[in-house]
């Protein structure tokens, strides 16, 4: 099994960055949109993150526009919308797929580590969340309708 920490991701300016840099933080990975209904749970991911940052807690936030096409703006875009909306302060990457023949390296691992109802690998919907111990291994897979408040109890026991 490849720690999450093994991957290297693109960044919203284009570039690459490796999630080494975040080994030994608990992590809490979750595909993104700007048009959901669940959109508003950027304020809840936010507030874990700010929480949690000084116990070596992380969001990392993966737009995708493979449902419903709710993240149709450029990385500029997205970052704009996440700031001036949300507030939001944990590192939001390049725009990624999560399913089919482009999925990103790391969600096929996440998806592989952290299988859904009844074993289905596919990610469902945007806000799909993974939670991740230090030691790079994925703990839980959480449905979009979870709430990021409602992810507290398992975040603290791995802190």
């Amino acid at each position: 099994m490849a720690a999450v920490t093994d991957f290297e991701v693109r960044t919203a300016d284009g570039g690459t960055a490796s999630l080494s840099d975040h080994r030994g933080k608990v992590l809490l990975i979750v595909n993104t949109a700007s048009k959901c209904g669940f959109t508003p749970q950027y304020e809840g991911l936010e507030q874990l993150h700010r929480d949690y940052a000084e116990r070596g807690f992380e969001v990392l936030g993966f737009p995708c526009n493979q449902f419903g096409a709710q993240e149709p703006g450029d990385a500029a875009e997205i970052a704009n919308f996440c700031s001036l909306t949300y507030d939001v302060t944990f590192p939001v990457f390049a725009k990624v797929d999560v399913n089919g023949p482009q999925a990103d390296p790391l969600f096929e691992q996440l998806k592989k580590d952290a299988p859904g109802l009844l074993g289905s690998k596919a990610i469902k919907w945007n806000f799909t969340k993974f939670l991740v111990n230090r030691e790079g291994e994925v703990i839980d897979r959480y449905a979009p309708t979870t709430k990021p408040e409602d992810i507290r109890k398992d975040i603290e026991k791995l802190l």
